[in-house]
Formats: structure tokens, sequence, C-alpha cells
């Protein structure tokens, strides 16, 4: 091998090398983009409509009015 090839080897090693660092670095994905934020927070809004509404239904409210009520007027045997 002459100087230049011995040269050439090292140069791509060293080129092979920052890519493959920054490669890795672009791989790493720590934390949300704007985008996943947005539908974030529109999912977890949705979700309290949601639980809002079931919970203040009449449904659930008269369930939980009906266990009260069993609980306080059941006696043991």
């Amino acid at each position: 091998m002459n100087a230049i090839t011995i040269e050439a080897l090292k140069v791509s090693h060293l080129l092979r090398s920052y890519a493959a660092q920054k490669a890795e670095k672009l791989r790493e994905d720590s934390g949300m983009s704007t985008i996943e934020y947005a539908f974030g927070s529109l999912a977890a809004a949705a979700l309290a409509g949601v639980l809002y509404l079931v919970v203040n239904g009449d449904g659930v409210t008269s369930a939980i009015e009906g266990v009260i009520t069993d609980a306080l007027t059941n006696t043991p045997t």
C-alpha cells in the first residue's frame, strides 16, 4: 500500500464513524414533536369531556344513589 491509499483509508474510516455518529443522533427520539403534543392534548380534552358527561349523567347518579341507599338500608342478618 502506498501513502495515498493509507490516507484514503483513514479518511474513509473517519467519515464512516462521523456518519454513524450523526445517524445515531438522528435516530434518538426523546420527547414529542409539536403535532404529537397537539394530538395528545386533543385526546386528553376529548377523554375529559366524555368522562364528565358519563359521571354527570342520570344513569351514574342514580346508580350511585342506589348503592348508597342499599348500603344504608341493608341490615345485617
